[in-house]
């Protein structure tokens, strides 16, 4: 059997993504109403991220992604001293008992499984599935917990349905981002393998190395079957935060650093960095928030969506930024790819 094209799509599907994440956006607005009243605690004057934070009992993770798609909406502002206040638009609209207050009508979401879903996971900080603290998440993989990336089939399915967005991602970051030069690309979490494969097709002397669990690997030899380069791909099973991360001269974190928080994020960062040579880069490839919290919305919403699914939720610029640079790395330009997505790299 001939080998299969990897190539762009002629239309932009990121529209497509806006629209399959709008709920959240729902969830979270209505969450703010009924359940912490977050428009009325900020009548009388602007409160600190943590004062508002310890007033309705949130973490730092789920205050984040609450304020931030807040903020996008443009119902919550800050001031010169950072400190939260409302917008004129939530002042007049959303503050309990002012003239045109709409928060009875938004409050008519409030019993939705989905909003109560939402507010569960805001409060306990835990994704979907994670039921009990030691338990983890079924979505991602962590020593000790139980996965559905452990399982064959529904690691199968969940690895050839986030294939679906990378096939259209990885010929735009493949041409945008040139590997000349490079001997080996390490794909950390690397799934289905379509980045490393974009790459391949591009860089005839390429070779790659796709890290990630063993159900999952499955279906990466079948991708590199199907575009015609097995020969230059290995998959390599490991757990990224705990075995020695393999040799290569570039390595690429594509859409995994969201799954993770913060300390974690920053460990892995380090820990590729670590094993890279002289001259070697990190391309850390994800969506990216504004760096002072303020959106944009759709991705506000995308990082709502991975709140609730796993450990994480989408970073800033400036955060990927400042991992690398802990890392010893030096920054290189960022370049943006597709679906909100942009990579974020640094240079040994």
């Amino acid at each position: 059997m001939s080998a299969v094209p990897l190539i762009p799509p002629t239309t932009d599907p990121t529209s497509i993504f806006e629209f399959f994440r709008g709920s959240y956006g729902t969830e979270l607005l209505t969450a703010a109403v009924v359940e912490f009243d977050l428009f009325r605690r900020l009548v009388e004057q602007p409160k600190s991220f943590d004062e508002l934070r310890t007033e309705i009992g949130l973490q730092r993770r789920p205050m984040v992604v609450l304020f931030t798609a807040l903020r996008a909406m443009g119902l919550l502002t800050t001031d010169s001293r950072e400190r939260l206040s409302l917008t004129a638009l939530s002042r007049e609209h959303l503050v309990p008992g002012t003239e045109f207050d709409v928060s009875g009508y938004i409050a008519l979401a409030g019993d939705s499984p989905g909003v109560r879903e939402m507010i569960e996971r805001l409060k306990t900080d835990r994704p979907a599935g994670a039921s009990d603290p030691d338990e983890g998440t079924a979505f991602i993989y962590r020593e000790g917990t139980e996965s559905a990336m452990e399982a064959e089939a529904s690691a199968r399915f969940l690895t050839l349905s986030l294939a679906g967005r990378a096939k259209n991602v990885a010929p735009v970051l493949a041409e945008r981002v040139p590997l000349d030069g490079a001997r080996t690309l390490l794909d950390v979490g690397g799934g289905s393998g379509i980045y490393s494969i974009a790459w391949l097709c591009r860089h005839s002397t390429l070779r790659a190395i796709v890290w990630d669990r063993p159900e999952v690997l499955k279906v990466a030899r079948e991708m590199a079957e199907q575009f015609g380069v097995a020969d230059r791909l290995e998959c390599v099973p490991g757990d990224m935060f705990v075995d020695s991360v393999p040799e290569a001269d570039v390595v690429l974190v594509s859409n995994i650093l969201h799954d993770w928080d913060e300390m974690d994020c920053q460990a892995l960062v380090t820990r590729c960095a670590a094993a890279l040579p002289s001259g070697g880069r990190l391309l850390i490839h994800d969506v990216l928030l504004n760096d002072d919290y303020s959106g944009p919305l759709p991705i506000a919403l995308y990082s709502a969506a991975l709140f609730t699914l796993t450990e994480g939720r989408a970073y800033s610029a400036r955060e990927f930024q400042s991992w690398l640079t802990e890392a010893g790395l030096t920054l290189l330009p960022i370049v943006p790819t597709l679906v909100h997505c942009a990579v974020v790299a640094g240079c040994k």
